[in-house]
């Protein structure tokens, strides 16, 4: 017979069951509210990209969110209390009074990009085109949109919830196809 003690058991369900939700921030606070937040034990994300600035006689490099506004955070639904208390925090994406749960395959996307030595950028949603896979280099495994821009190839992450996107150069070659999905 197994047994374990209440918080034992309490911390194995939160860390294996919980969804991941886009938090709404105030203009200009995604990175002090990732901050509080993970002082406050929340696993989060919050994607940037670098952008240079031009200034008479300087350029300046700076990190800026990837998803203006918005920052991902896993946690239960039920126990959102803690979220919304967090200063700079607006709220929580929801469908009426339900928060709305990102797709975890988004998710992971985001989350391989981040890790991966390559440069994401803000880009238009784009809710139709066509769908490509990675099967080489550092975001293998994942799908997003491929489009054609500038004499390079671009790979389009979104967040459909958000109806937000990021894009990253990738080499054509690393992508194929991917077949055609069949809906109920």
């Amino acid at each position: 017979m197994f047994t374990c003690d209440i918080e034992t058991a309490y911390q194995f369900r939160v860390e294996s069951c919980e969804d991941w939700y886009a938090i709404h921030t105030k203009s200009r606070h995604e990175k002090i509210v990732a901050t509080i937040l993970t002082g406050k034990g929340f696993h989060n994300l919050l994607p940037l990209y670098k952008r240079r600035h031009q200034r008479p006689g300087r350029t300046r490099e700076s990190e800026l969110p990837a998803f203006p506004g918005y920052l991902f955070c896993e946690f239960d639904p039920r126990l959102r209390l803690p979220i919304l208390t967090t200063p700079g925090v607006l709220n929580i994406v929801a469908n009426g009074r339900t928060p709305s749960p990102i797709e975890r395959t988004e998710i992971e996307a985001i989350q391989r990009l981040v890790d991966s030595p390559l440069q994401p950028e803000p880009w238009p949603f784009l809710a139709i085109g066509q769908r490509a896979y990675v099967c080489d280099g550092p975001l293998q495994g994942i799908e997003g949109i491929l489009v054609a821009w500038k004499n390079s190839h671009r790979l389009i992450l979104s967040a459909t919830l958000l109806r937000r996107s990021i894009a990253v150069e990738i080499e054509r070659e690393w992508v194929v196809p991917c077949p055609p999905r069949i809906s109920n």
